[in-house]
């Protein structure tokens, strides 16, 4: 049996195919897994924030068309891509265990957040960091920056820019952990929902698909990614927000902590809230009410422009 699984050709994310690939053949050795790469919306609009582009779905949407299609049987995404309403007839089977979460640092001069200098330009495509990079340091220069893993660490190298902040995840994917200057701690920038999870997505009637990728799902992981997809829907969160979610899991609890802000930084709402692992959605509901309730709506009604 073949079974194909679409990603997008970025060198991060065929790692992370090649990742699952290797796990399926490994488990089911009658089973010949290809990787079709799909060109993205987001992967050809690259001299443009993700913020201006505007819409839901830029790095997924070709790849969810082709599992509609059939012309691939698994979709392998970075979850904080993925927005948190999907295509009919489409679902989330599986969540392998999750990567570090928290964002990187890279800088010149091995400086951290607090000790960089003064006007410091730090490059981010992000408005959810930059957003809080900025209420911590409103001396720093935020640089709109794209492109992949290779091209922000050129722009570092040439002095573009003096720092630059991705997900620790994807730099240990990669092998790149040793360029890391400094991970942030969740309690100065926390991190994207979603952020370091990988999701599998299959048509929900192939069930075929759903059991076989069964024994990649790591529960933990499908938990804590459930709670903050939950919490972002209810926000109708979007690349135009500064929106973000974490969750962590003690026992049979769920600590779930989010984050709205103003693009510039100047203020930040932000909650965080615990209750039982098997009401992981219902949580996310109900933190997403608490930022509403404590400024997060007027927020998030100027960004809209509703």
């Amino acid at each position: 049996m073949i079974l194909k699984i679409g990603t997008r050709g970025s060198k991060l994310a065929i790692a992370q195919s090649l990742w699952v690939k290797k796990r399926i053949e490994a488990r089911h050795p009658d089973i010949q897994v290809e990787l079709v790469t799909i060109k993205t919306t987001g992967d050809r609009i690259i001299d443009s924030p993700l913020s201006q582009v505007g819409g839901k779905g830029l790095f997924v949407k070709e790849i969810e068309e082709a599992l509609l299609t059939k012309r691939v049987d698994v979709a392998v995404h970075s979850i904080k891509d993925v927005p948190a309403e999907l295509p009919e007839g489409l679902m989330l089977c599986t969540f392998p265990e999750r990567e570090d979460p928290r964002d990187a640092l890279i800088s010149m001069g091995d400086r951290s957040i607090d000790t960089l200098s003064p006007r410091s330009r730090v490059g981010t495509s992000s408005l959810r960091r930059s957003a809080q990079l900025l209420y911590m340091r409103p001396d720093l220069e935020l640089v709109p920056l794209r492109g992949n893993v290779d091209t922000r660490i050129r722009k570092l190298e040439s002095g573009e820019v003096d720092a630059i902040i991705l997900a620790a995840a994807g730099l240990k994917r990669l092998g790149l952990a040793d360029l890391i200057t400094q991970i942030i701690p969740w309690e100065q920038v926390l991190p994207a929902v979603g952020q370091g999870a990988l999701g599998l997505e299959v048509r929900r009637d192939d069930e075929h698909a759903i059991d076989l990728l069964g024994f990649l799902n790591h529960e933990p992981t499908e938990v804590a990614v459930r709670a903050e997809r939950s919490f972002l829907k209810e926000l109708e969160g979007g690349c135009q927000v500064p929106v973000a979610g974490f969750a962590s899991l003690n026992a049979e609890a769920v600590y779930l902590r989010g984050m709205v802000a103003e693009l510039d930084g100047s203020r930040i709402v932000r909650d965080e809230i615990t209750g039982k692992k098997d009401q992981a959605e219902e949580i996310g509901i109900k933190l997403a009410g608490k930022l509403l309730d404590s400024g997060a709506r007027d927020i998030l009604s100027r960004i809209y422009g509703r």
